[in-house]
């Protein structure tokens, strides 16, 4: 198992679409798996998704212990195998927050995102997950699930005078490379 290097935006691997996994609990997915979990931890991510380490793989993590020093005033979010994700608005109220990603690093953005979703999916068994979220949690999936379609937070953000590196926003911000 190993800490992956995570791809930066402007590389076109970022850009594609994933495929859906088709085999569950292999060794091959397993190594997926650990390597996600040991690059995100290294990384202090909330989430890492496998095209960020050129996986071309619907398969995403996410979860936040007590603190993440990226997003320190951030809920708890419950550590999370997701692959083959079916996300499904719970109505169109969306809201605005903050987010970085460790693909594009040093900056963060103001993004709209659906406020209530349930997103389906499964493990790493093949065992469903079905899930209704709010708030941080729907935002971390969704942004998450994003990079299995190619795309960027950046490419979401409305207003680019909310948009900007993060030492600069966010002075004394711990981990402000993201």
């Amino acid at each position: 198992m190993a800490v992956r290097e995570i791809l930066k935006m402007g590389d076109t691997r970022l850009l594609r679409v994933a495929q859906p996994v088709m085999a569950f609990d292999t060794p091959e997915l397993q190594t997926l798996l650990q390597d996600l979990d040991d690059t995100m931890l290294a990384a202090n991510g909330a989430g890492l998704a496998a095209p960020q380490i050129g996986v071309d793989l619907q398969v995403v993590v996410f979860g936040s212990g007590e603190v993440n020093p990226r997003y320190p005033d951030a809920p708890v979010v419950p550590y999370t195998v997701l692959i083959n994700p079916v996300l499904t608005p719970l109505g169109d109220e969306q809201e605005e927050g903050w987010e970085g990603c460790l693909s594009v690093p040093g900056l963060r953005g103001v993004v709209p995102r659906f406020k209530r979703l349930r997103y389906q999916g499964l493990d790493a068994k093949g065992e469903p997950i079905d899930r209704t979220v709010e708030g941080f949690h729907a935002r971390v999936v969704q942004h998450e699930c994003d990079h299995l379609k190619g795309v960027l937070y950046p490419m979401r953000v409305r207003d680019f005078s909310r948009f900007g590196y993060t030492e600069v926003l966010f002075p004394g911000l711990a981990d402000a490379d993201d």
